[in-house]
């Protein structure tokens, strides 16, 4: 008999926000272990990551048959994106999203455009960002660190000193050029890693942060 409450694994009602789950179908389509034994750091953060946001992302257990890269994987992304930078978390998370668009990257749109719905409070500027940022009424800051961003993605051999100061006019300083591009870099290596192993989201991204706020 039912109790009333939602069941783990419980198909959701349309609307509904999924219950999150550690595994939801396959992490990938390489057949590696994804639950080995991990090093007490690694055990730490993976506890966190439940208590923090209710399940281990999926690129972690992804990385985790190999306990080397899976540190290395980690200590390199929680240092570009939840350390203390001049870029705030929201603007790392929207060039995330913005190089995943140009190469197509089904996990790193997913788990990355529910970060910007999440910091932003605004799901349309996510979806915008997800299709074509240039479609976003972007503050000329914005539009000045995704164009450099997408080119650098798109045709790196092209960046120029041009390029460059574009940002500084734009009032990024010089460490805030290298922070955009260690973080437009480090994506474009992860969308390559997660379509060459077609890495499938967490379910729980999807729902995550969808309304939209009231009219005024």
């Amino acid at each position: 008999m039912s109790n009333g409450k939602k069941q783990p694994g419980a198909k959701p009602k349309v609307g509904e926000r999924p219950l999150p789950q550690e595994t939801e179908g396959r992490v990938m389509a390489l057949d590696l272990p994804t639950s080995p034994e991990l090093s007490p750091e690694m055990q730490v953060y993976f506890d966190k990551c439940r208590e923090k946001i209710g399940f281990v992302p999926n690129v972690l257990l992804a990385y985790a048959h190999d306990g080397a890269k899976l540190e290395a994987f980690a200590a390199l992304y929680n240092d570009l994106m939840p350390a203390p930078s001049g870029l705030s978390k929201l603007e790392r998370e929207m060039i995330a999203v913005a190089v995943s668009s140009v190469n197509r990257c089904y996990y790193c749109l997913t788990a990355h455009g529910a970060a910007v719905r999440s910091l932003s409070g605004d799901p349309v500027l996510a979806e915008m960002l997800v299709m074509n940022y240039r479609a976003a009424d972007l503050s000329p800051r914005h539009r000045a660190m995704l164009d450099f961003a997408v080119a650098l993605t798109e045709a790196p051999w092209t960046i120029e000193e041009e390029d460059r100061d574009a940002l500084r006019d734009a009032g990024f300083s010089e460490r805030d050029l290298w922070d955009i591009s260690a973080v437009a870099s480090f994506f474009n290596m992860s969308n390559r890693m997660a379509s060459a192993v077609d890495m499938r989201p967490n379910r729980s991204y999807h729902g995550e942060a969808r309304g939209l706020p009231e009219a005024g």
